[in-house]
């Protein structure tokens, strides 16, 4: 019972998803995706929030049913398969590894704005042993620390809103009301469908990074009710932050005027001569990125664990501890060798870091074909946390993860990261079947041993035991 008052509440797991979903890429990365679209820029991220509504709900069903360490990996493994389990979960920690490396820089390259002559390496390294370190403190003590830094975000989303809105209406001494001017003179469907598909991939990595509710379902309080909770107050909060946002970005600066080298939240206030906005959208979003690399730091440490604990791991990763401190360094490790190899390559790091998003949504992909393998074997679960209008919302559901994936060679700058990511899954899959091999070898060599049974001509696979077993039967009846 103690641990349960002690487990993770509702809003510390919401403050946790929001902390590692809206980062540089809500903050940055949407320009690309703004500019390119226009006002129907609304749509996708609608239509991207419900299919995260549904991609949590098919999560919280298996998560509140069957709680295990691991969350969507552990469930690919018993609903899927054990190699299907390890390629989603090893996948999944590289592209978070790889993506978070390369947000200890981008936080690095904001800190020398103020300090230009400092060694980014050393920033870099810097950034990434300070997120080290303080995951070793504990779901707990990081979830007040996620709550901190994530509140900071929404306020200065919420802040922006206030203020658009003041500058729309004409409150704003000295600046003429905007009303719907510029709204009004944009295309709403601008660049046509092509655009709008294109861009449906940037704003789902906006989105991306509500898996860790699942991760840190293990360590949550009364999962039954604090899961769902999470789950809504998450999706609701992102989609209505989200669209408010961008709607009154949109009737603020001409959509045509936006690039991915500055936040769209500063373009729209520096053309209103609000220029201390860049110094505090800088801070904001340095706290950003560094709370998105707390919560991925989170989720990576308890991923490993999962991996270990099932034998898809190296052994020196095991913990007996609650906190996992050897996959949190080892992560910890990683992210430091991903940076440095960056720094010196940056054409192979380019190469790399483009998988992150096909990473992410693959991990979706096999999540949600578990939740239909979980359903049609153990049908509509109990209680009030299920998905409604299932099948039809999973296949919804996945056709529209399917179609982002696909179309990333059409979107501009993804077609790298396309093929790299299907590199990175042929190598995980490669590597389990070589691992389930050898480990079959010693498996034969410990029965030989053991059982003293002739070593030629034995086909030995992990049903060995078995195997041998119905050899002697035959041999007796003979």
């Amino acid at each position: 019972m103690e641990d349960e008052k002690k487990g993770l509440t509702a809003g510390h797991l919401t403050m946790m998803a929001l902390g590692t979903v809206i980062g540089g890429s809500f903050f940055l990365g949407s320009s690309v995706a703004i500019q390119s679209t226009g006002p129907s820029i609304i749509l996708s991220y609608i239509v991207c929030g419900i299919l995260v509504y549904f991609i949590l709900f098919a999560l919280s069903e298996m998560t509140v049913s069957t709680q295990a360490a691991g969350s969507f990996r552990t469930f690919a493994s018993q609903y899927i398969s054990e190699g299907t389990g390890y390629v989603v979960g090893w996948v999944y920690w590289t592209g978070m590894v790889i993506a978070m490396s390369s947000e200890a820089t981008a936080v690095s390259l904001l800190v020398r704005e103020w300090y230009p002559t400092v060694s980014l390496s050393l920033l870099g390294a810097f950034i990434i042993v300070v997120v080290t370190l303080l995951n070793l403190l504990g779901a707990r003590q990081l979830s007040r620390l996620e709550g901190m830094l994530a509140a900071i975000k929404i306020f200065a989303i919420a802040a922006f809103i206030i203020l658009g809105l003041l500058l729309i209406v004409g409150f704003i001494p000295g600046i003429p009301a905007v009303k719907s001017s510029l709204f009004r003179s944009e295309p709403f469907l601008k660049g046509g469908i092509k655009n709008l598909a294109g861009s449906m991939l940037i704003v789902l990595f906006t989105y991306a990074g509500f898996e860790i509710i699942g991760l840190a379902a293990t360590e949550a309080k009364d999962k039954q009710k604090t899961i769902p909770k999470a789950i809504h107050a998450t999706v609701f909060s992102l989609i209505t932050l989200y669209i408010l946002c961008i709607t009154v970005l949109l009737f603020l600066v001409p959509t045509v005027t936006l690039n991915d080298n500055v936040s769209p939240l500063v373009s729209a206030l520096n053309r209103y001569n609000l220029n201390w906005a860049g110094t505090a959208m800088n801070i904001i979003l340095i706290s950003a990125i560094l709370s998105t690399m707390l919560a991925a730091m989170f989720g990576l440490g308890r991923m490993l664990r999962s991996l270990v604990e099932d034998g898809l791991g190296p052994k020196f990763l095991k913990d007996k501890t609650d906190v996992p401190y050897r996959g949190i360094l080892f992560s910890g490790f990683s992210m430091l060798c991903s940076l440095f190899v960056g720094l010196l390559f940056p054409r192979v790091y380019l190469f790399l870091i483009s998988s992150g998003g096909f990473a992410l949504l693959f991990t979706y992909i096999v999540l949600m074909f578990t939740h239909i393998r979980y359903r049609r074997k153990n049908g509509k679960p109990k209680g009030n946390c299920h998905m409604c209008g299932f099948p039809y919302s999973s296949f919804f559901t996945l056709i529209g993860l399917l179609v982002a994936m696909f179309s990333m060679p059409f979107a501009e700058g993804q077609t790298a990261g396309f093929f790299a990511g299907l590199l990175l899954v042929l190598f995980y899959s490669a590597s389990y079947f070589i691992i389930k091999f050898f480990n079959a070898r010693k498996l034969h060599k410990l029965l030989v041993k053991t059982s003293k049974l002739p070593s030629n001509g034995s086909f030995i696979t992990e049903f060995s035991d078995e195997f041998h077993k119905s050899k002697h039967k035959n041999s007796d009846k003979n």
